[in-house]
């Protein structure tokens, strides 16, 4: 289902649209920039956010690690 909406662009930006997207085809071109650029962002912010959460972790993660490497080095 689609829903017809009113946004203003600049100038520049329709000027590019015209120029990649066939007449009358803005609003599915639009569309699949739309969700380009949220598919992306949002795996941009799903790396950012699981690289700051194991820098957060590294330091836990590093001692038991470390206390771990002792009990394995006994049953060996």
């Amino acid at each position: 289902m689609n829903q017809r909406v009113n946004k203003t662009l600049p100038e520049d930006t329709l000027r590019l649209i015209d120029h990649v997207a066939t007449k009358g085809d803005r609003s599915r071109f639009i569309d699949i920039a739309v969700r380009h650029y949220v598919d992306t962002i949002g795996r941009t912010n799903l790396r950012r956010r699981r690289k700051e959460g194991a820098l957060r972790r590294a330091h836990r993660d590093l001692h038991l690690a470390k206390e771990w490497f002792n009990v394995e080095e006994e049953a060996w």
